[in-house]
Order: structure tokens, then C-alpha cells, then sequence
């Protein structure tokens, strides 16, 4: 038998080298990932043949463009219900410490036996890899991304918040309510003291949402909150306070697809998609280049006469037919084309095709079709730059959610939102989030 021969320096040196060529490498590949998933915009933008910054889309050159506008909103173009101001692509770079979270997570986050299901995630982005067309949960993924995106940040608050129900045909505003939204992420914080979870968290709990009707008067104090669990398979639990009853109700799960306080959006709606990721077979349809509404609000047309209040700040301003349609500008930007079909058969929806804004996994545009398949409502969320908006918002790195207009094409119908963002942890704390905060508040 031979004696084992003993490395040599020469050949421990090589296998370290290697090793360290390898590591090197893999930190490379994750670093492309990264900068691929989170500034998109960095060596190039996206361009166009024909489109121009500053040009406007309409009736007269639409067809040119079919190829980067979604069908539902290029036939509004055709129709000559509205048009499009074409602006700069530009990069809406999201809190360094949601990208440091994504980063220090890449690699670790997997799905599930079954949808709902994931493993391994702690804050950031899930899935920040490049969707793959052969991978029958890539959509999945996507909606992953969505949920556990940086959509408000760990907290903020739409204070005020106006919606206008408008008749499409005479352009009649119907009503007008004034809210106050707030938002507050219980996981995965990554920027709003405590970090990474507000304790004690008894119910296991990733989100919640609190509603509180300011005006008009007969629905004034009605409040809504909604507790979504840490758990996806685990079904939302929601409130409803009615001031003139004075009482809470808990809502049932169908209610949620019900529309709200009479509005064209139903819960399940709001910020581009509200339900579970269980909720849904979701499904990835390709990356395409298109015009979404991304714009530096402090640059666009403002509503001198919805908002005012001390600090100046004034709301979007909106237009088109029946004053459904923001005047704001759009970008072309990366984008991810997903379609979610809800699970239960009896939802009042057969689909909704999302177009997930690739940077900031946001959801400015949504089409919905009805049972038979029909084109039934679109939903449009005006994106706002942080760093041109509220002076408490810049260098937030929270892509903010500042105009919305739900369109019911078959009832010629449409609601529209003009907010009042504002990333301000002491406007949602804690324990604003509770049923006995509902009780106390409307008492």
C-alpha cells in the first residue's frame, strides 16, 4: 500500500484560488441580480420607435404605439377619451434597506408544496431573479414580489384621501368621500423603528389597513380594518365600524369582492390587487416595455380646489371623459405582465391581468374582465417620484401612490382617488390597528 502523499503548498494554493475564484463569482452573479432587479434603468432606458418625451399620444398616432399601451387603455385612446403625455423614464430607486434585506436574503426564499406557500423569507425582495418563461410558478413569484414589496414602506399614510364617484357619460361628480388611509407592515421592516418586527405580534401578523370616513356626514366615522396573517393560507380577518349604527361587524369573506361604500372598487381592489396569493393561479405572461403613469407630482396639473391646506400641497388634477383620466405624464418602463384568476369559482371576476411595474413591483395598471370574459373595469395607479413630492417623503425610497381612476366600462362609470401620501410613521401607529381603537374612536 501506498504512503497518502501530502498536498503540497502549490496544490493548497490552487484549491484556495479556486475556491476563492468560485465565491468571488457567485458574489458577482448575485450582485447582477440585484442591480438587474432594482435599477433597471442604470445603463440604458427603454425606447420606442417614434416616441418622444414631451409628445402626446391620442386618437390621431395611437395605433403606433399599440405595441407599448395595454388594450384596454389604447382603446380609451381610440375612443378619444383621453390621451398620454409621454415623459423621462426615470429611476424610482427603492430604501437602501429593503435592497440590502433583498440582498442578504438572495438565494434563501423558496415556494411552498402549494401556492400560499414560502420558506425562508424574512424582509425584502422574495424573488428579485429575472422571471423565467419556462418556470409554471413564475407568476407565483411575482405576486410574491408584490406582497412583500415596499409599497408604502414599513408605514404611511393617505391623509386625506378624496374619492369622487363620476358619471362617465355627463361628467356629473355623484359624491365625494374623504378618508384617511393608513398602512403599517407588522414583518419585514426594514427602515421604520422597531426593525425587523413590531412585537408583541400575538395574532402572527404581516399587514394591516385602517380606514376612517371623514366626510360627508351619513357615512362619517365608518371605518374598515384588515388584518392579513403572516401566513397566506390563512384568511383575511376584516372589520367593518358603521358610525350610524355604532357598532363593529365583522365582514364575511365574500365581502370583500363587494363594491365599497358603493364606489366601483371593491376591497379586494385596493393598491392593485388586496387578497391572498392562495387567493389566485397566477401566471406570467411575458416582459414587455409600456407606457405607465410614473411622473414627479410637484411637476403635473393640480386640483387648486379639492386640497388645500397650510403646507400648499395640492392633489392631481384629472380630465378626459367624464374627469376619470389624471393629467399626469407616463413612462416607458419595464414591466411585468400577470394574469390572476381567482380560485373560487363564484368570484365575480373570471380575471385580472396585472401589469406589475418591473423597478418597484407596485401595480399601476390592472384590467379586470367579468364571468364571461368581457372587459368589465381598469384601474390606473398614478406613481409618484418621493423625491417631488411632500418634502417629508424624499429620500424615502417609497414609490408613491398619488391618483387612482377605476373605470366600470359597462355602467360608464368611474371612481377616482387623490391622495395625500405620506410616509410618516406617526400617522399609523401600532395601536391605531385594533378593533378596540374602531370602538373607542367611533364612540
Amino acid at each position: 500500500m501506498k504512503p497518502r502523499t501530502k498536498p503540497t503548498i502549490l496544490s493548497q494554493c490552487l484549491a484556495a484560488g479556486l475556491a476563492a475564484g468560485m465565491f468571488a463569482t457567485q458574489v458577482q452573479a448575485n450582485e447582477d441580480v440585484i442591480q438587474n432587479s432594482f435599477f433597471p434603468y442604470e445603463n440604458e432606458v427603454p425606447s420606442h420607435e417614434g416616441l418622444n418625451v414631451g409628445m402626446t399620444i391620442d386618437q390621431s398616432n395611437v395605433a403606433q404605439f399599440k405595441d407599448v399601451i395595454d388594450p384596454a387603455f389604447y382603446t380609451f385612446i381610440e375612443n378619444g377619451w383621453t390621451s398620454i403625455t409621454v415623459g423621462d423614464t426615470t429611476s424610482f430607486g427603492l430604501n437602501e434597506g429593503y435592497v440590502n434585506a433583498t440582498r442578504d436574503s438572495l438565494g434563501k426564499v423558496s415556494l411552498g408544496d402549494q401556492v400560499g406557500e414560502i420558506n425562508g423569507w424574512q424582509a425584502g425582495r422574495p424573488f428579485p431573479e429575472e422571471p423565467d418563461e419556462s418556470d409554471p410558478r413564475a407568476g407565483e413569484k411575482l405576486a410574491w414580489n408584490y406582497k412583500y414589496g415596499y409599497n408604502w414602506g414599513d408605514s404611511a399614510a393617505v391623509y386625506p384621501f378624496y374619492w369622487k364617484y363620476r358619471d362617465m357619460d355627463s361628467g356629473k361628480v355623484e359624491r365625494t368621500i374623504k378618508f384617511n388611509f393608513h398602512f403599517l407592515n407588522f414583518k419585514g421592516r426594514v427602515n421604520q423603528e422597531p426593525v425587523p418586527e413590531i412585537t408583541p405580534n400575538p395574532s402572527d401578523l404581516f399587514r394591516a389597513i385602517y380606514v376612517r370616513v371623514l366626510d360627508p356626514a351619513d357615512v362619517r366615522n365608518t371605518q374598515l380594518l384588515i388584518h392579513r396573517a403572516s401566513d397566506d393560507l390563512k384568511r383575511d380577518n376584516s372589520w367593518l365600524y358603521l358610525g350610524f349604527q355604532r357598532r363593529v361587524r365583522r365582514l364575511a369573506t365574500g365581502q370583500v369582492t363587494d363594491a365599497f361604500l358603493g364606489s366601483d372598487l371593491m376591497i379586494e381592489d385596493f393598491e392593485g390587487y388586496n387578497g391572498r396569493i392562495s387567493d389566485m393561479n397566477w401566471t406570467y405572461k411575458g416582459t414587455r416595455h409600456m407606457l405607465m403613469p410614473f411622473y414627479n407630482h410637484n411637476d403635473m396639473k393640480l386640483d387648486t380646489e379639492t386640497h388645500q391646506d397650510d403646507d400648499g400641497y395640492q392633489v392631481v388634477a384629472f380630465d378626459g371623459q367624464g374627469g376619470c383620466f389624471p393629467e399626469i405624464t407616463w413612462q416607458l418602463r419595464k414591466v411585468y405582465e400577470v394574469e390572476a384568476v381567482p380560485v373560487d369559482d363564484s368570484h365575480p371576476l373570471q380575471k385580472r391581468v396585472h401589469y406589475m411595474d418591473a423597478q418597484t413591483f407596485t401595480i399601476p395598471r390592472t384590467v379586470s374582465y367579468d364571468r364571461k370574459g368581457s372587459l368589465w373595469k381598469t384601474f390606473t395607479i398614478g406613481q409618484a417620484h418621493p423625491d417631488y413630492h411632500l418634502p417629508k417623503n424624499k429620500g424615502t425610497g417609497v414609490s408613491i401612490d398619488d391618483a387612482f381612476s377605476m373605470i366600470d366600462v359597462q355602467a360608464s362609470h368611474c371612481t377616482t382617488g387623490q391622495f395625500k401620501g405620506q410616509v410618516d410613521p406617526e400617522l399609523s401607529k401600532p395601536q391605531m390597528f385594533n378593533v378596540q381603537h374602531m370602538r373607542a374612536t367611533g364612540s
